[in-house]
C-alpha cells in the first residue's frame, strides 16, 4: 500500500514536473522580453535585449507574434526611441523575415504567419524619421528581403509595408544608395503595384468567399465584421498604391535620371493622373505628387505635355477645391515656362488658367494669380495673332488695372454706383425668371465694378454661375463659380459659388470635383451657423448630404474596378511596343 502510494505520488510528480518545464518554457520565452524591458538599470536592460534579440530568430515558440505585436505598438508609438534598434531588434526582423521566406514549413507553425507583416511595419516604423535608425536597417540587410515582399513573395499585406518601409529607406541620402542598387526594379515594381494594387486586393479579398484569416485578423485585430473589413481593405489599398508612389517619388526626386524609367510609358501616365488619395488617404498627393517632381525635368516635361489626359487632370485639380489644388497650378506653369511644351499646354489649359489670374493667396503660397499671369503673358508681344482668350487677359490684368489707377477716387465710385445699379436690376430680372437677361446685366456690372472691389465682384460672378446654370451651361457656370472663389478671402470660402460648381461639376460628370467642392460647401455652411446659433450639433442640409453620397458612390476607391472605367489594368510588358516608340520620341528630341 505504501509502494503503491509512493508510484503514484512519483508518477504525479513526474507529469507536474513536465507540466510545469513546459510552462515555464513557454512562460519564460513570453516574459523575457517584458522582464528585459523592466531593467532598471540601462546597461543590465540593454544586455537582456540583445541576448533576447540574438536568440529569438533561432527558437520555435508560438509566443513570439505576442512579442512581435508589443514591438510594433512600440515602434509606431515611439519611432524615434533608438534602444530597441540598437539592442538588434531591426537585425532580428530582418532574420525573421528571411526565415519566413527561406523556411515556408516554419511559417505554416503556430501563429508565424503573421510575422513577415510585424517585421517588415517595425522596420518602417522605425526609419520614418530618424536616419540613424535607417542606415541601421540597411546593416543588418533589410534592403534585399524587403525588396522580396515588394516582390509579392507572400500576399499584398506584406506589399503594403514592404513599400512603405522602403519608401522611408529611400528618402535619406545616406540609405538611398542601398534601394537605388536595385532602382530599375524598384521602379517597374512600384509602378505596376501603384496600378493594379486596387485590382488585386478588390479581387482577391473584397470579393473573395474565403478570405484569409490572418488579413482579417491584421486588418479589424479579430474585431468586427465582414462591413468593417471591407472599409480597413479599402484603406490599405490606398495605402498600397500611395506608398508605391511615394517610392517612385524618392527615386525622382533624387535622381533625375529616373524620370525616363517612369516617363517611358504612357499608359502609366494615364492611370498615375486617375491616382487620387481621396477621402481614404486624403494626406497623400497621390499621383500628382509624383507629377509635379516629374515636371522638374525636360524629359518628364514633354512626356505629361504629350499626354492629354494628365494635362485636363491638371486643369481640373487646378479650378477645383482639393488640398493638392496648389501642386495642379505648380505644374501647369512650369509646362507653360518650358518653351518646348508650352504651345501644346496652352492650348490645353488657356481657359482654365485664365479663371484663376485673380487669385491672390494660396494657403501658405501667395501672389498665386501674379505667377499665373506672367506664364500666360510671358511671350504675349512675340506673336502676330493673339488669342482673344490671351487678350481678354491682358485687357483685365494689365489695360484695365493701368486706367483705373489713373482714375480718381470719385470716378471709380460712381462705376461702382453703376455697376451696382445693374447688378441690382439683373437680381430683378433674375426672379422675375428672365434668366438670359439677368446673365448679361450682371456682366455689364462686372466690366463697371472696379477690381479693387473684389467681394463686390465675387458676387456678380456667383450670380452669373446660377444664371449659367439654370442656362444648362455647365463649362460657363464652373468658369464664373471658379472666378468668385478666386477672389473670395481666403481662396475657396464662398459658399454659394461652391455649392454652383458643385452642381456644375455634376452636370459635367465630374464626380471627384463636385465632391470636393460639397464637402467645403458643407463645412463653411456648418462653421457659419455655428458660430451664429452657438449650437454643438447642426444638421447638414439634406440636399448637400445627398449629394455627397451620390458623388462618393461615383468615385470609390474600388469604383473604377467594378465598373472597368476608370482604371486601365494594361501592364507595362503589354505597352512595350508603345514605350520604344516614346523612347524614340524623346531620345530625338
Amino acid at each position: 500500500m505504501a509502494l503503491n502510494t509512493i508510484i503514484i505520488n512519483t508518477t504525479t510528480t513526474t507529469t507536474t514536473n513536465n507540466n510545469n518545464n513546459k510552462e515555464d518554457k513557454e512562460l519564460n520565452s513570453i516574459t523575457h522580453f517584458f522582464c528585459a524591458m523592466k531593467q532598471q538599470s540601462p546597461r543590465r536592460r540593454r544586455a537582456a535585449l540583445t541576448t533576447f534579440f540574438n536568440t529569438m530568430p533561432y527558437t520555435i515558440d508560438e509566443s513570439q507574434v505576442l512579442v512581435m505585436s508589443s514591438l510594433w505598438s512600440m515602434a509606431m508609438t515611439n519611432p524615434t526611441n533608438p534602444e530597441l534598434p540598437f539592442s538588434g531588434a531591426l537585425h532580428c526582423m530582418s532574420l525573421l523575415i528571411n526565415k519566413s521566406l527561406s523556411q515556408p514549413s516554419w511559417l505554416l507553425l503556430h501563429q508565424n504567419i503573421y510575422i513577415p507583416y510585424y517585421a517588415a511595419h517595425i522596420i518602417g516604423s522605425y526609419t520614418i524619421k530618424s536616419s540613424s535608425l535607417a542606415e541601421l536597417a540597411v546593416d543588418a540587410g533589410a534592403v534585399p528581403l524587403l525588396l522580396e515582399l515588394l516582390r509579392g513573395r507572400l500576399s499584398w499585406v506584406e506589399q503594403r509595408v514592404a513599400a512603405r518601409a522602403l519608401g522611408h529607406l529611400a528618402s535619406y541620402d545616406s540609405t538611398f544608395h542601398a534601394v537605388a542598387l536595385h532602382g530599375e526594379e524598384v521602379i517597374n515594381l512600384a509602378m505596376k503595384i501603384s496600378t493594379s494594387c486596387l485590382k488585386t486586393v478588390y479581387t482577391e479579398f473584397i470579393l473573395s468567399e474565403d478570405r484569409k484569416k490572418y488579413h482579417c485578423d491584421l486588418l479589424t485585430r479579430g474585431l468586427g465584421g465582414k462591413e468593417m473589413e471591407d472599409r480597413k481593405a479599402e484603406e490599405w489599398a490606398s495605402q498600397l498604391q500611395c506608398w508605391s508612389l511615394y517610392l517612385l517619388s524618392c527615386f525622382a526626386f533624387k535622381d533625375k535620371g529616373c524620370h525616363y524609367l517612369i516617363c517611358r510609358e504612357l499608359g502609366f501616365l494615364r492611370e498615375l493622373c486617375r491616382m487620387w488619395g481621396g477621402m481614404v488617404n486624403g494626406e497623400s498627393p497621390a499621383g500628382v505628387g509624383l507629377m509635379r517632381i516629374l515636371c522638374r525635368s525636360s524629359v518628364g516635361r514633354e512626356a505629361m505635355a504629350g499626354c492629354p489626359e494628365v494635362v485636363l487632370s491638371l486643369c481640373n485639380l487646378s479650378r477645383s477645391s482639393d488640398d493638392w489644388q496648389y501642386m495642379g497650378i505648380d505644374c501647369l506653369v512650369l509646362l507653360l515656362k518650358d518653351l518646348k511644351t508650352r504651345i501644346k499646354v496652352m492650348n490645353m489649359a488657356l481657359d482654365c488658367l485664365v479663371d484663376l489670374v485673380e487669385l491672390k493667396n494660396l494657403g501658405t503660397r501667395y501672389n498665386v494669380g501674379s505667377t499665373i499671369t506672367k506664364a500666360l503673358l510671358m511671350d504675349y508681344h512675340d506673336h502676330d495673332k493673339i488669342n482673344s482668350v490671351v487678350y481678354r487677359l491682358w485687357e483685365l490684368k494689365v489695360e484695365r488695372k493701368r486706367r483705373e489707377g489713373m482714375m480718381v477716387e470719385e470716378e471709380l465710385v460712381k462705376r461702382w454706383s453703376l455697376g451696382e445699379a445693374k447688378k441690382k436690376e439683373g437680381n430683378e430680372r433674375f426672379y422675375s425668371g428672365e434668366i438670359e437677361e439677368a446673365l448679361l446685366l450682371y456682366t455689364q456690372a462686372l466690366e463697371l465694378c472696379p477690381l479693387k472691389r473684389r467681394k463686390e465682384r465675387m458676387i456678380m460672378y456667383s450670380n452669373r454661375a446660377q444664371c449659367c446654370l439654370l442656362l444648362q451651361d455647365a463649362d460657363k457656370a464652373v468658369s464664373d463659380a471658379t472666378r468668385a472663389l478666386c477672389l473670395s478671402s481666403p481662396a475657396n470660402s464662398h459658399c454659394k459659388s461652391l455649392w454652383r460648381r458643385s452642381q456644375a461639376y455634376d452636370m459635367k460628370g465630374m464626380a471627384k470635383e463636385s465632391l470636393m467642392d460639397c464637402i467645403m460647401f458643407v463645412n463653411l455652411l456648418v462653421g457659419e451657423n455655428r458660430e451664429k446659433k452657438k449650437r454643438k450639433v447642426i444638421k447638414v442640409p439634406y440636399y448637400a448630404a445627398r449629394m455627397i453620397n451620390k458623388q462618393m458612390n461615383a468615385v470609390g476607391l474600388f469604383a473604377g474596378v467594378v465598373t472597368g472605367e476608370g482604371i486601365n489594368m494594361q501592364t507595362i510588358e503589354e505597352e512595350e511596343e508603345e514605350g520604344r516608340r516614346r523612347r524614340r520620341w524623346i531620345k530625338e528630341g
